[in-house]
């Protein structure tokens, strides 16, 4: 039996929200009538425990449900992490290499584009572009990575440059940041990942990158990004030395820069990979990641928090592995992000889960969850619903890391908050 199936009772919504605490059904209950959650109740959730999370979950379950339905979606996409050369000294990354260093890595132009050639035929919709902050990198190179992949494949989507690599992109190239982004738009660039956004809150982010990119920053940069037509995601990386105070506010400003723009198509919680870490090694605060139980809570939470705003909540299967994965879309979450065929960023911090899913397997996960698997585009537009056949089978591109078992043996866990 799955070890999470406890948490997937018979008991229907209604009976989980009676016997929850009076303050935590007050708030659920509104949530589920329409009222947004502001950042004060946002932390009360977050603190939710025993009766209290099992109505937190139901509550996020039926809000997926009203908000987005039974489908499930998933990208196919290729990773590229074009450098891992970078001097900003983020305490919480592995992933940077001095130039000199063993290991360092700069990928020319042309292995780009062929990286995203094959990723194509295998029949990719998106490349997702990011790397360190080489400080040799010409200061055009951003735009020269674009053209590249856009000449080699006129039809893929290029989802590419978090908010740090924007500010640095905009300073080499001595440009503002919204011409700097429209530059890159015409040549191609479709939407950026809203990484690099950690916790927003200046307190942590001292701690996290000597607030090298701060919060206002990163807001500012997601701004003129949806200014200028490009979508992004929406991310956070909490377990660290953070906790709800701030994982409420991080949510709550995600919220207020939506309601303003609408230019975010998804949230993605991403837990703190901590094994080969300063921050872990180093800071006295530091914790081993989130717990199992802050893992249910932040995706629950962000679907009620967020709901009207972003009904896309994504689970990171790289962080979680598949079974938690899993588990994950009866508790908030309805998107499983992309096969990625390489990820070099969480791997380097110690994450233990594999390098791609294929389609194949995401189907099968999401099935097993009891829901209609759908493959999407990055702007959440359908390609194709596998409701009644599969996807064909392919090889993995890359070998699988050391931990990934077999897909089609995930223990299933039994489904349905309130039903």
């Amino acid at each position: 039996m799955n070890s999470w199936s406890k948490l997937f009772n018979s008991a229907s919504l209604e009976e989980k929200l009676r016997t929850c605490p009076p303050e935590l059904r007050r708030i659920l209950e509104g949530a589920l009538s329409g009222i947004d959650v502001s950042r004060e109740e946002g932390e009360v959730l977050f603190r939710a425990s025993g009766e209290g999370l099992l109505a937190l979950l139901a509550t996020a379950d039926a809000l997926r449900r009203e908000r987005v339905g039974d489908r499930v979606t998933f990208a196919v996409v290729r990773n590229i992490n074009f450098t891992n050369v970078c001097y900003m000294g983020c305490r919480f990354c592995n992933f940077a290499h001095r130039k000199e260093a063993d290991g360092a890595e700069f990928l020319s132009l042309e292995e780009v584009a062929e990286r995203a050639a094959v990723a194509h035929s295998r029949g990719a919709t998106e490349v997702c572009i990011q790397g360190g902050l080489h400080p040799d990198m010409p200061a055009d190179h951003y735009l020269r990575i674009v053209q590249a992949v856009k000449a080699r494949v006129p039809s893929i989507h290029v989802h590419a440059f978090s908010p740090f690599e924007v500010w640095y992109g905009s300073r080499k190239r001595r440009m503002p940041v919204d011409d700097f982004l429209r530059e890159l738009r015409d040549a191609g660039l479709g939407s950026i990942p809203g990484t690099a956004a950690e916790i927003l809150d200046t307190e942590v982010r001292l701690e996290l990158t000597r607030n090298k990119l701060s919060a206002e920053e990163w807001e500012r940069i997601i701004r003129a990004a949806h200014k200028v037509g490009l979508r992004s995601t929406a991310t956070i990386m909490y377990g660290h030395i953070d906790g709800p105070v701030h994982w409420a506010a991080h949510i709550d400003r995600l919220r207020s820069i939506q309601r303003d723009t609408g230019g975010f198509t998804e949230f993605i919680p991403l837990g703190f990979i901590h094994q080969r870490t300063r921050l872990f090694r180093e800071h006295p605060d530091a914790r081993p990641g989130p717990t199992a139980d802050e893992n249910l809570r932040m995706h629950a939470v962000a679907r009620i928090m967020l709901a009207g705003y972003i009904d896309n909540i994504q689970v990171s299967w790289v962080k979680l592995g598949p079974e938690m994965a899993q588990t994950m879309l009866s508790c908030g979450a309805n998107d499983l992000g992309g096969t990625l065929m390489n990820e070099s960023i969480s791997r380097s911090a110690g994450a233990r889960y594999g390098q791609e899913i294929t389609p194949a397997e995401m189907v099968r996960i999401i099935r097993g969850a009891g829901r209609i698997p759908v493959q999407r585009d990055t702007l959440y537009r359908e390609i194709e619903n596998f409701a009644d056949h599969d996807p064909p089978e392919i090889s993995p591109l890359v070998e699988r890391a050391a931990g990934t078992a077999p897909l089609d043996r995930i223990r299933q866990p039994a489904v349905g908050f309130g039903e």
